[in-house]
């Protein structure tokens, strides 16, 4: 009776299907282990090992440029903007050297980084359908279990795995125990976004290597800090989150957006201070998330909010780049 029940609830709630349609578009630190996916169709996909003492300092010395970060974050369906700011991004030439995600933003990031295009990423996005990564399995400890998350994702990059990225990847997940902060860069990039996106009492925790990972927004919504500590130079940062005033408080979804809205609004913000640029779509209407159109437009809401950031973020640039040439100038061995 009470399983009737949850299931025909899980059937209506419309913000549970917000939190699903995020997984579709929804570091050098891994510190735990990827194991391999149980399917016979993929590749052995080797355990994760430990890169704490890896850098981008050889390749910023190799390149002669400072190092750009696109940190993308968390925010369920609203992920879609991510694309949209990634559109212009990649018409004007601005090409990040390593992107960090969270939740949403790993899911966008890491089929990006796998070398899919701006103009495949709306593809893909328009293609998708609910049922490619929603599977209710009800169970203690949440709806969902996110195994056809991994596997969605997993089918996007063409089963590559995180350590073999055409642009470095970082995926952000909660360990679920001591609420610690976790990066994955190496191994199962599919298993890592699902440990990234698995919101707490929704999605079952993800199990790697015998601990279980949550939702990485619980922790850092938008992972600046993990870019910063990596060696960005220029971090460009995208937050989706829903903003608290903007919330439906009328019932207990309401009341549980609005509690996570305000926690993870706090964190963003003293994050946020530490990039050189952040983009924020405004992404106030939400019931435009659940149909093709509403995507569109979602997606558009990233595309103009980076058009308007896009002469700060060439200043910049700029800047870093004459400070990069000071520095290297023989004068200053006088100074």
């Amino acid at each position: 009776m009470q399983l009737s029940f949850l299931a025909k609830l899980v059937g209506s709630m419309k913000f549970i299907k917000t939190l699903i349609l995020l997984s579709s578009f929804s570091l050098v630190a891994c510190q735990h282990n990827i194991t391999p996916i149980n399917t016979a169709r993929l590749p052995v996909i080797h355990e994760a090992e430990s890169k704490l003492d890896q850098s981008f300092y050889q390749f910023k010395q190799s390149s002669k440029k400072p190092v750009i970060a696109l940190v993308l974050g968390s925010g369920g369906a609203r992920g879609y903007a991510h694309i949209g700011v990634i559109e212009v991004l990649e018409k004007y030439g601005i090409q990040p050297d390593f992107i960090v995600g969270t939740s949403a933003g790993s899911v966008v990031g890491s089929i990006y980084a796998s070398g899919k295009s701006a103009e495949q990423l709306r593809a893909i996005a328009m293609q998708m359908k609910v049922g490619d990564v929603r599977e209710i399995n009800i169970g203690f400890k949440g709806f969902f279990d996110g195994k056809k998350v991994e596997d969605y994702v997993n089918e996007q990059v063409a089963e590559t795995s995180l350590e073999k990225m055409k642009i470095p990847m970082y995926v952000v997940a909660t360990e679920l125990k001591h609420g610690k902060k976790v990066i994955f860069n190496y191994g199962n990039t599919g298993q890592a976004v699902r440990a990234s996106v698995s919101i707490p009492s929704m999605f079952i925790p993800t199990k790697i290597a015998g601990q279980e990972y949550v939702d990485g927004g619980l922790v850092s919504p938008v992972p600046v800090n993990v870019a910063r500590d990596l060696g960005a130079d220029i971090i460009i940062a995208v937050d989706i989150l829903a903003q608290p005033i903007y919330t439906e408080t009328s019932n207990v979804w309401g009341l549980f957006n609005q509690n996570i809205n305000i926690m993870q609004n706090k964190l963003a913000a003293e994050e946020l201070k530490n990039a050189d640029i952040v983009i924020q779509p405004d992404l106030r209407e939400k019931a435009h998330i659940f149909d093709v159109k509403g995507r569109q437009e979602t997606i558009q809401a990233g595309v103009d909010a980076t058009l308007q950031r896009l002469s700060d973020i060439n200043t910049v640039l700029n800047n870093k780049k004459r400070q990069e040439q000071q520095s290297e100038s023989p004068l200053n061995a006088f100074n």
